[in-house]
């Protein structure tokens, strides 16, 4: 079953991964991206106070997922719009990791939640 991740994109990062230049989408990490990307190991979801909590200590977010306390959710899709318009395309995600992505392609110096993009999806 396809659980899709809905991400809108400006006009640049959407045209790079159109034309399969952008091999990953960059998120940061913040309360909001940890309530959207996560979830306990049992399935339930982290409460939005304990997501400021991961946030602001990125490395205990690093700790719980190596021990399996949280995991990523189970998105198996990205579907990108172009800014807020029907125009969109979908991705397999090959994985979604925490590092450094690549500065050409509009990551920071920090960390941050990257998600690899497989094979483009003809829907």
């Amino acid at each position: 079953m396809k659980k899709i991740l809905c991400l809108p994109l400006k006009k640049q990062w959407y045209e790079m991964i159109e034309s399969l230049i952008k091999g990953a989408e960059y998120r940061g990490i913040t309360a909001y991206w940890i309530v959207r990307l996560f979830e306990y190991s049992d399935g339930s979801n982290i409460p939005r106070m304990t997501a400021n909590i991961l946030a602001a200590h990125p490395e205990i977010l690093s700790l719980r997922l190596g021990q399996g306390v949280i995991v990523f959710k189970k998105y198996t899709h990205v579907k990108f719009s172009y800014g807020y318009t029907k125009r969109t395309m979908t991705f397999e995600i090959e994985s979604i990791t925490i590092g450094k992505g690549n500065p050409e392609w509009g990551a920071p110096k920090e960390k941050v939640f990257i998600i690899k993009l497989g094979n483009k999806v003809i829907v």
